[in-house]
């Protein structure tokens, strides 16, 4: 193999830099399973972890990028040959292994999903992790017995990569979907996405969170955390079920015992990151079948690899919206 491309995340007296470097095979980390890298993705938490912004990265130096699509080239594990086409996300991967912002990229074996039919390697990198968390969480939900039947379902933080598939997903399993969002410009995205109704962050008083408030919700997808949180768990109806994914307000949560006492409510946590086998591959079936959001083309754009560096700020100042997917080495 080459010598090839790749982003790699240093640290120089106590600062974080990103950079391009040339990169050759022998500075892999170890892992059952060579592939050349087609698309990668930008996550927030990819953000984080180029820009030194949040306390990501675990090792340094790390080739960034949590998602990866592309085609094996090596493999010692019997279940991949050279030319399968594969996902591989979350785990160590970007974070304490090196990840998907280069050229080639080996991983353990057992953190490698073949491609699903009915998916390409781009669509896989429009997905990503925040598809295949947006998605978990939903699967969750359904197995706490959720159903469209049941009431609306809110989900925060809308226009963000996880918020955007998962009103995608749930409108097209026809459930009332409830986009909350503080941008209001983006309404109508939301609304295109199939979100029966927007609401905005604006529009809530998070200092008077009563125990038990108003029920409105059978379901919600909380990417937010905090007082938002809070709030959902004392509007959720009879038997309610929350997916708690994400922390972009707060890690903390300041509730009452009420609404999961007095109403049955149930929070699910959603753990994207080392659930295995077989769920993980199940769920990525789905992602191909009833759970493939319809508008993957409109909530995402393509930048070449030499762009990457220039998206990270987006992110940090919370201006990003849907997915950006990441040409690598292209299909």
């Amino acid at each position: 193999m080459e010598s090839f491309k790749a982003l790699l995340i240093e640290e120089r007296d106590g600062k974080v830099e990103s950079g391009f470097v040339r990169m050759d095979a022998g500075r892999l980390d170890a892992g059952e399973v060579t592939i050349r890298v087609a698309y990668s993705s930008v996550n927030y938490k990819d953000a984080l972890a180029a820009t030194g912004a949040g306390r990501i990265i675990r090792r340094f130096p790390c080739i960034g990028g949590i998602d990866l699509s592309g085609t094996v080239v090596d493999s010692a594990d019997p279940r991949f040959k050279p030319g399968d086409p594969v996902i591989a996300t979350s785990f160590d991967i970007g974070v304490a292994h090196h990840g998907g912002y280069a050229e080639y990229a080996r991983v353990p074996a057992a953190w490698v999903v073949p491609l699903p039919a009915g998916l390409s390697l781009y669509d896989a990198m429009v997905l990503g992790t925040a598809g295949f968390t947006a998605a978990l969480g939903i699967v969750r939900m359904e197995e706490n017995g959720l159903r469209p039947d049941k009431g609306p379902v809110i989900v925060t933080g809308a226009t963000g990569g996880v918020g955007s598939l998962a009103v995608d997903m749930l409108a097209r399993l026809r459930y009332h979907v409830v986009a909350l969002t503080g941008k209001e410009s983006e309404a109508d995205y939301l609304r295109g996405l199939g979100a029966a109704e927007v609401m905005l962050r604006d529009g809530l008083d998070l200092t008077r969170i009563r125990p038990l408030d108003s029920a409105r919700w059978a379901g919600a997808v909380d990417n937010l955390g905090g007082d938002i949180l809070a709030w959902i768990a004392s509007t959720m109806m009879q038997g309610g079920t929350i997916a708690s994914i994400g922390l972009a307000a707060s890690m903390k949560l300041n509730t009452t015992v009420a609404p999961f006492i007095l109403r049955g409510v149930s929070l699910l946590g959603v753990d994207s990151g080392y659930i295995g086998e077989p769920y993980r591959s199940g769920v990525w079936q789905r992602l191909a079948g009833d759970l493939r959001p319809p508008h993957l083309e409109s909530m995402s754009r393509r930048i070449a690899f030499d762009e990457l560096p220039g998206i990270f700020d987006e992110y940090i100042a919370g201006r990003a919206k849907g997915r950006v997917v990441v040409e690598i080495a292209g299909a």
